[in-house]
């Protein structure tokens, strides 16, 4: 028997749509709950051969259904969300999981499926470990400033790079109220109790980056790229070979223009910020590198901040930047994405 049918997933269930292709034959339900173990289960009953290829959209959980689907021997198709949903069309009737579920299969079967490359286990690993690092960076900067806020709120001077020895002083001598002071100190440790695991997780990432081929091509290639920055960009670039060309990666990193028009009327362009927010802050890091006078984007940047008043000079660099990481991943081939042993990563 082969199967071909499509997953809704949501944390309470898992609803199916398949056709059994020999039959003609279609059967819909669900999966509860929505575990690892509950969906083997189902998948050993259901395609015991692992005769089967199923779509699931890649929202949050696609990633044990598809890993669960791989190791049963069937097929997994990854839909990109945005446009499964533009190949819905119009609402006719009220949209339900089984309904959502149909169309994936449906898609499917007509081969008009808008597939989403499915990361090896390693670059997931990896982006994973530096989405984490950027949210807890996210999170010790939201501290910093409340702290600051708090410093205003009470009257005091403003209090410049709160994590060194000066501005740790400067704290001990503003004067706050009582539960001002107590504010500040819980602040200071929660920032300090983040800063531990900040560091432990940019060391671990660090080593990942000299020992993986990919990141050492990028940390060696481009300026202000590190070693940090280049394990983060290939976690999320990941095999550049699935994009058609350099514009789609800075439209992976949500730096393209988004531009409204019709008849003579156009909207004045923004960034679309639809795409990874970690690859867009690392390609801002590095950008930021520019001005200095031994990159060779010195000049460059500098003249794109006389020609826009200074304003975000660093965008233009960061999508070069984007553009040269691409080419070199991509020029590196099946090197680019060569595994790293497990001990190693650690």
């Amino acid at each position: 028997m082969t199967i071909v049918g499509g997953f809704d997933v949501h944390r309470q269930q898992i609803t199916f749509d398949y056709v059994d292709t020999d039959t003609g034959r279609v059967r819909w339900g669900q999966i509860r709950p929505a575990t690892r173990h509950t969906l083997r289960a189902w998948l050993g009953e259901h395609c015991p051969g692992g005769d089967a290829e199923i779509a699931v959209e890649g929202c949050t959980g696609w990633r044990y259904v598809v890993e669960e689907l791989t190791a049963a021997g069937a097929t997994a198709h990854l839909a990109d969300p945005a446009e499964t949903a533009g190949l819905r069309g119009p609402k006719k009737r009220a949209k339900t999981d089984r309904a959502d579920a149909r169309l994936l299969r449906t898609l499917l079967l007509e081969g008009r499926l808008p597939r989403s490359w499915i990361p090896p286990e390693q670059v997931l690993e990896v982006r994973t470990l530096g989405r984490l690092y950027c949210a807890l960076m996210d999170e010790r900067r939201a501290w910093q400033q409340r702290i600051h806020a708090q410093l205003f709120h009470q009257g005091c001077p403003p209090i410049t790079a709160l994590l060194t020895v000066a501005g740790r002083d400067g704290l001990a001598r503003a004067e706050l109220s009582v539960a001002g002071r107590q504010y500040v100190d819980t602040a200071l440790r929660t920032i300090d109790s983040l800063t531990v695991e900040i560091d432990a997780l940019r060391a671990q990432l660090v080593s990942f980056a000299h020992r993986q081929p990919g990141c050492r091509a990028l940390q060696a290639a481009h300026y202000g790229v590190g070693w940090l920055c280049a394990a983060i960009i290939w976690a999320e670039i990941g095999d550049a070979r699935r994009f058609r060309s350099s514009d789609q990666v800075v439209r992976f990193a949500g730096l393209d223009i988004t531009v409204y028009s019709s008849d003579g009327k156009r909207s004045p362009g923004h960034l679309s910020r639809q795409g990874s927010p970690e690859l867009r802050w690392v390609a801002f890091e590095a950008a930021r590198c520019a001005s200095r006078r031994g990159s060779p984007d010195y000049a460059y940047y500098h003249k794109v901040a006389d020609v826009l008043d200074g304003k975000r000079p660093a965008l233009a660099v960061e999508r070069k930047l984007l553009r040269r990481c691409y080419h070199t991943l991509r020029e590196l081939g099946d090197v680019a994405m060569a595994p790293v042993m497990e001990r190693e990563v650690a």
